[in-house]
């Protein structure tokens, strides 16, 4: 049996999770790498991160590199004398950060790898439609997701679940896949594959324009992509209403199929439901947010918004 000393390296609601049950399995963290306080809201309040937080707590050290090649970041880490990190939703390591400790770097990315290597695997798996994803535990190599497989873990994916739902979902099973992980380098008994070689489907970054609804597509991708954004970044759309164009966040939506002689992206609000004509049917709108304005229920927006005759969505 291994006498592991471990630096845990993440930042958001995430990755505390599995900081939290590693504590519980009575494992030694001895050190907290996270990013560094970032001024945010209207006063720009200097905003500490989900695992700094928690780590304080704990009584854990915290260290916040700005640069990960610092001469005093990597002495401080030296310092620490760990001999296994763990990485969970941080940043790109440096090969002198992750080769440091005896046992290695080992990091837990919320998809089953080789698919959905990158910055949001859980939108994109909804998005794209998959029945299935999962968590995998995989030592770090000098590539983005490409390291050998500790372990896999494969979760169904809910037909209406939403990427905040699916996150919290893998949050917990990531975190005890990593406890796993944990436990058989620390009896010796760690095996790994290396990664299949074949075409996979990718998890770029969500920006605003890979975030924008096009409403040509099918009914099922539109109903996909809302889910898959929502609640962050929120897919979101431009309704014509009149003269103005407003910009709209929807959050939640159902999709219903019939037949309809509407243009595409034509607003129907009646006393009870607001839909978008779409192809072969409509989209409900259930949650949604105005430019300006709080998120809504679709329904209650109808009790204090006029939209007009030719009103639709570009």
């Amino acid at each position: 049996m291994k006498d592991l000393r471990i630096v845990f390296m993440g930042t958001p609601e995430f990755a505390v999770e599995t900081l939290k049950q590693l504590l519980l399995a009575k494992q030694k963290v001895v050190g907290v790498i996270t990013a560094p306080d970032r001024p945010a809201g209207r006063g720009r309040k200097m905003n500490q991160s989900a695992v700094k937080t928690f780590a304080l707590e704990k009584q854990i050290p915290v260290l916040q590199p700005t640069n990960l090649k610092n001469e005093a970041f990597l002495e401080r880490l030296t310092q620490l004398n760990a001999n296994l990190q763990i990485v969970v939703a941080f940043r790109m390591l440096p090969k002198v950060v992750w080769q440091m400790p005896s046992f290695g770097t080992f990091n837990l990315h919320a998809s089953l790898l080789p698919e959905y290597r990158g910055a949001a695997p859980i939108n994109w798996a909804i998005i794209n439609g998959e029945k299935k994803t999962g968590v995998t535990t995989f030592f770090i190599d000098e590539k983005i997701d490409t390291g050998e497989i500790i372990l896999q873990k494969k979760v169904k994916v809910n037909k209406n679940e939403t990427a905040g739902e699916l996150h919290d979902r893998l949050m917990v099973i990531g975190g005890a896949l990593v406890v796993k992980t944990v436990k058989l380098i620390e009896d010796g008994s760690v095996k790994t594959t290396k990664q299949p070689k074949k075409e996979e489907k990718e998890a770029p970054k969500l920006f605003k324009d890979n975030c924008r609804v096009n409403w040509q597509h099918s009914r099922k991708k539109i109903f996909n992509k809302i889910r898959g954004l929502s609640p962050y970044p929120a897919a979101w759309t431009l309704l014509q209403n009149g003269e103005s164009e407003i910009e709209v966040k929807i959050y939640k939506a159902s999709k219903q199929k019939e037949h309809h002689n509407f243009e595409i992206g034509t607003v129907i609000a009646s006393k009870k439901e607001l839909k978008i004509a779409v192809k072969k049917g409509y989209i409900i709108i259930d949650e949604i947010k105005l430019s300006g304005k709080r998120r809504m229920r679709g329904q209650d927006l109808l009790n204090g918004f006029t939209f007009l005759e030719n009103a639709k969505v570009l």
